[in-house]
Order: C-alpha cells, then sequence, then structure tokens
C-alpha cells in the first residue's frame, strides 16, 4: 500500500473516533472539574430525542445541547445528580433516559428479549424432538414386482 494512502487511512480514523469529543462544546463545559465530570455522568445516561441512539454527551444535535446546557444549570445550582436526572425526566419524559427503570410500563423492553430467546429454544428442542421420534420413512416396501424392475434398471444403467 502507498504510503498516502496509508496516511489517509490512519487520518479518516484519527478523525471518526473522536468524534464523541466534540459533541460536548468548549463554551458548555463548566470551570469546576467535580462539577463537569458530574455533568459529563449525567449526560452519558441520557439519551438524545434526535438521534435516539446516542446519548446527550456524543450528539451534536441542538436538542442535545440545549439538554447538557439544562443538566449543567442544575447541576450549578446545588442538585444532586439524582434530582438533576429527574429535572431532566420531568421536562422531556421517561423516554430520555437511555437505561428506562424497571416498572410495569417497561416490563415488555427488560423481560421480552430473553422470553423470546427461552421460546425460541424451547420450540426448537421440542421440533428436534419430534424430528428425532418420527418414523424413519413412512413409505411400504418394495414387492416383487417392483424390486425386480430396479434390479433391472440398475443393471441397465451398469451396463
Amino acid at each position: 500500500m502507498k504510503m498516502r494512502t496509508r496516511i489517509a487511512l490512519i487520518t479518516l480514523l484519527l478523525v471518526f473516533a473522536g468524534c464523541a469529543a466534540w459533541a460536548v462544546e468548549p463554551r458548555e463545559r463548566l470551570a469546576d472539574p467535580t462539577l463537569e465530570a458530574r455533568a459529563r455522568g449525567i449526560s452519558g445516561q441520557l439519551r438524545c430525542l434526535v438521534c435516539q441512539n446516542e446519548s446527550i454527551d456524543e450528539s451534536g444535535a441542538d436538542l442535545a445541547h440545549d439538554i447538557r446546557i439544562f443538566v449543567r444549570q442544575r447541576l450549578t445550582a446545588g442538585d444532586t445528580d439524582a434530582q438533576t436526572v429527574q429535572s431532566v425526566v420531568n421536562r422531556y419524559g421517561a423516554f430520555v433516559l437511555l437505561r428506562p427503570p424497571v416498572e410495569p410500563a417497561t416490563y415488555v423492553l427488560w423481560y421480552g428479549p430473553p422470553l423470546l430467546v427461552v421460546a425460541a429454544l424451547a420450540g426448537s428442542l421440542l421440533w428436534l424432538r419430534r424430528r428425532q421420534t418420527a418414523p424413519e420413512s413412512e413409505t411400504a416396501p418394495l414387492n416383487a414386482e417392483e424390486t425386480s424392475r430396479l434390479q433391472r434398471l440398475m443393471r441397465e444403467t451398469d451396463g
């Protein structure tokens, strides 16, 4: 591989590896490193409502920016981490949480996938068991005329 191609690939790798770090803008950051660390921890738990597959810490969406600012305002006002998260949930709903709480409304999210896996395994085992107990052949054996015809056909193909 040419040297230029290698350099281009390494540059692309470094650019895309740092994208998540670019989401939190320098003007958003708090001067107090302890509060900033708490804000980053909370931001990692909250879903971007625009992207839906990223935390607000990773997202560059305007709404994610607004939520990051709101989180920092709550922390600066003296809220605990739990109070800050609850403020965001009160404002945007429980969907904003990347890990929703285990409650009756979310039982399907938490218990649905394992139940589907168990059901699929049980169905597969049942199918395999029935397949093993099924008779090998449901056809009747050949009668004398069919046997002689088969032997004659086999001799014709051999010779």
